[in-house]
């Protein structure tokens, strides 16, 4: 057996949001989060935590929490930070679904992750609305982020301004993402992602200079990570 010469890595007893989150200053929140590629806009991190505070309020106010999962099928936007860590702050899963999968895939991976929400955008709410029905999900459980007749919208969620849930839960057996792989070898297989597995890793990507600290993660697949 060979043993690492560098010290055991201590887990702390935390979230994943109060981790990355919880120890910003006022210089670093109004320092810039995200910025939009096709737009140039920019985010900063006290928008952004004030928006995943807000979203994750919204789910707690219709019984999102521990042990609820929720599918996100969304590309690689802003809102993708507030949609997953708005999850996460609620106290609930987020299973990040590939946005290139048919309606009949993404049933399977609800399906399969016992997922009873799904949030994505118009461009994709065909392929989404199709698996939505095919397993049974209400109109108001399918959250379209840029709006769509009958579905919630994200600016409707946040404008409810309801104050993010207390939320009590052991990060070493929590389950904070359930990402799936590609299915090259066949079905795609979900991956059980503690929150207590995610600090090392978040560690290692986030403390690496004062003004890096990882935003978002996983919008299609484990290998995918976009940081600010």
């Amino acid at each position: 057996m060979v043993r690492s010469t560098y010290p055991d890595v201590e887990i702390p007893d935390i979230s994943i949001h109060d981790f990355l989150f919880g120890d910003l200053d006022d210089a670093e929140l109004d320092t810039v989060a995200l910025v939009d590629g096709a737009s140039g806009a920019t985010t900063t991190y006290r928008q952004l935590v004030g928006q995943i505070d807000l979203f994750a309020g919204a789910l707690a106010a219709r019984g999102v929490g521990v042990g609820t999962t929720v599918g996100v099928l969304c590309p690689n936007i802003p809102a993708f930070a507030t949609v997953f860590h708005g999850i996460l702050r609620a106290g609930a899963t987020a299973t990040t679904i590939n946005s290139l999968y048919t309606a009949e895939e993404i049933a399977n991976q609800l399906t399969d992750a016992d997922a009873t929400w799904l949030v994505t955008v118009s461009p994709l709410l065909p392929g989404a609305r199709a698996a939505a029905e095919k397993l049974g999900l209400p109109a108001d459980h399918l959250i379209v982020l840029d709006g769509a007749e009958g579905h919630p919208s994200l600016p409707a969620l946040l404008g409810e301004g309801r104050p993010a849930p207390d939320v009590t839960f052991d990060p070493a057996t929590h389950l904070a993402v359930l990402p799936y792989s590609s299915g090259t070898t066949g079905r795609p297989k979900g991956s059980c992602s503690p929150t207590g597995t995610w600090w090392p890793t978040s560690r290692s990507a986030v403390r690496c200079s004062a003004s890096r600290r990882a935003t978002a993660c996983w919008p299609c697949s484990p290998s995918s990570t976009s940081t600010a």
